[in-house]
């Protein structure tokens, strides 16, 4: 019998189009690796690459990984790393293309694959006639109800056309909108010749891979308790060895800055999720099956992750154009805030004529003043001010110049933070699913032919493990029980006294997971932050649907909130509209927690908090 490879080394150089251009260098130079992956694509993504297509039909793809790729790839093919990225956005043919100019113009002869078949746009109004309605996941509503033509429509693919790349000796591997841990599991899959039913194991790496798919975030990179940050500097990227059963440890080269620790991993896969059934193309991992633990300074292993045969279906990504939107911000100090603000919505609206000519007007007076402010900045508050229309005339100057007009004859200490603007376009998000045999992924090599790839089979009756979403739970207990509970001495304190939190964005929604390191924190937060808690701790939530999911494993807590970000970022009028500080808000909103919890971490970690010991001031 045949020992199994070792661990294969998938290092991840790039979270988002805009990442740290350097690190792609870095993690080719610094350190052994087989695969480095580059994630570039977001929901916005599509739509800022259709815009740039648009202008250019060259265009489409991510142009800052041409400039990276022409710093690392002598090295790469030296070193024998292959190049796994979804750069290739709208555009992966014209990608390949311009990396094979790239290659010959250095010399090199690497072998450079892409993939097709996710980009769905052409073919929306022959599924909609297909009887494919292109539900909204959220709302259900029909696409064709909507009314809309989609200016992006793309599947999200799975990582086994990564694999016969890499199996046909491709150096680089250029894809479309696959799943960001596709990126991981197509390496996976290829180094450890696996099949499409070993799902345990393809679980495992798509929990790697939604590990290391934003970078940093995994070694310290947005990480709530800086005072375990252990190595100064800007957090090195980070690398899952995968091994053949699906288990990984999370490290990073060394020498570099940051840390891996539990705390970081945790926080990392309570990122941008639902519930603990984490649906992918090719598996459903379940993430509350996954265990953690510190190996070595730098070192966690991820094992135990249980997966189920995939659903059939991939999720679907549209973008239409929404319209035009335009965002003026007043700036009101000192006395009478409120007041003011309601005096200057009355005025502006009186000089443009009225609030009906717009499609949408969002004013949100949000409050960073003090009294008796030691800095004239910190008796500011800010009105922010969007309209949005379909007619770009309404929202451009016309609306910013009105603003202006206040200048002399609005309130007391009237500025604004911009000058007068013009209208921008805006997207809107919409996510559905289709049955996965309406896509057809094709891979194509540039000495070779055309190669169609199958989608990992759906469930049968007889699979003994298919994917069956367990709903959310509908309100979690109120009362503490246990060691911890009403005998206990509690003190008002911030949540965040306890508890680490990492949240993001899903389309519309929002999500919160919530973290605590030991299992009687976990006892405790898991009976006090019910649904209800969680809504007092974020009024925002107030009227919104609120999901809450229990990951005891991670010790952890998931909260999603329905439409809190309206349809998606490129639409979301609040500020914060990717809801990444969303979790440190929660953090700072005070509850009632065991008094021997706050003093213990205290004891620890010596915050800046008044009163030494004393509870948090309301």
């Amino acid at each position: 019998m045949t020992a199994p490879r070792r661990p294969v080394r998938i290092g991840n150089a790039s979270g988002f189009y805009g990442d740290r251009a350097a690190a792609m260098r870095e993690m080719v130079t610094e350190g052994p690796l087989d695969v480095v992956t580059g994630d570039y694509l977001a929901e916005l993504t599509m739509l800022i690459l259709w815009k740039a297509r648009r202008k250019d039909p060259s265009a489409g793809y991510a142009r800052t990984f041409l400039a990276q790729m022409e710093e690392v790839l002598g090295g790469a093919l030296d070193r024998g790393v292959r190049i796994v990225t979804n750069a290739g956005g709208l555009n992966p043919a014209g990608l390949a293309e311009r990396l094979g100019e790239l290659a010959e113009r250095l010399g090199l002869a690497p072998r450079i694959a892409w993939i097709e078949g996710d980009d769905l746009s052409t073919r929306v109004e022959d599924l909609l006639a297909a009887g494919h309605d292109l539900k909204h996941l959220d709302t259900g509503r029909s696409l064709a109800d909507a009314g809309v033509r989609p200016a992006t429509a793309n599947a999200y693919l799975g990582g086994w056309g990564i694999t016969e790349a890499l199996r046909a000796g491709a150096d680089i591997v250029v894809c479309p909108r696959v799943t960001d841990a596709s990126l991981v599991v197509g390496p996976a899959a290829w180094w450890h010749g696996w099949s499409p039913d070993d799902y345990d194991a393809i679980a495992g790496a798509v929990a790697a891979g939604h590990v290391i798919e934003c970078g940093p975030q995994a070694t310290g990179g947005n990480y709530p308790w800086p005072e375990e940050i252990v190595s100064p500097g800007y957090p090195g990227y980070p690398i899952a060895e995968v091994a053949a059963d699906g288990s990984a440890v999370i490290t990073k080269h060394p020498d570099t800055g940051g840390v891996v620790s539990v705390g970081t991993v945790t926080a990392q896969l309570l990122y941008e999720i639902a519930g603990p059934d984490y649906p992918n193309p090719d598996v459903v991992a379940r993430f509350d099956t996954v265990r953690l633990s510190q190996e070595a300074p730098d070192r966690v292993l991820m094992s135990g992750t249980k997966g189920a045969a995939p659903s059939g279906l991939l999720k679907v990504a549209l973008n239409y154009v929404g319209g035009y939107r335009n965002t003026m911000t007043l700036v009101i100090t000192g006395l009478d805030v409120e007041a003011k603000a309601a005096a200057a919505e009355v005025m502006l609206f009186d000089i443009l004529g009225g609030k009906e000519q717009y499609d949408e007007v969002d004013v949100r007076l949000i409050r960073s003043d003090r009294p008796d402010a030691p800095t004239n900045a910190e008796a500011q508050a800010h009105l922010r001010i969007t309209v949005k229309s379909h007619d770009r005339d309404v929202v451009g100057r016309r609306f910013s110049n009105a603003v202006m007009e206040l200048f002399l004859g609005g309130y007391a200490g009237f500025h604004a933070t911009t000058p007068p603007t013009d209208a921008t376009e805006f997207g809107v998000y919409w996510p559905a699913l289709l049955p996965a045999e309406t896509v057809t992924q094709t891979l194509h090599l540039a000495d070779g032919p055309v190669a169609e790839i199958p989608h990992a089979a759906p469930p049968s009756p007889s699979t003994p493990e298919s994917y069956s979403p367990r709903p959310s739970v509908a309100s979690g207990p109120s009362a503490q029980t246990g060691p911890t509970g009403p005998a206990a001495a509690a003190v008002r304190a911030p949540l965040g006294a306890v508890a680490g939190a990492r949240s993001g964005d899903k389309g519309g929604n929002a999500n919160v997971g919530i973290w605590v390191r030991t299992d009687e924190e976990y006892a405790w937060l898991e009976a006090h932050l019910s649904i209800d808690e969680f809504r007092r701790l974020l009024p925002e939530a107030d009227s919104l649907p609120v999901h809450r999911y229990e990951l005891p494993n991670l010790r952890a807590l998931n909260f999603v909130v329905v439409g809190l970000l309206g349809n998606g970022v490129a639409d979301a009028t609040r500020p914060d509209p990717q809801a990444k500080g969303l979790g440190e808000y929660v953090r700072s909103r005070l509850t009632d927690i065991p008094e021997a919890f706050v003093t213990a971490r205290a004891a620890q970690e010596e915050p800046q908090r008044p009163g030494g010991g004393a509870p948090w001031p309301e």
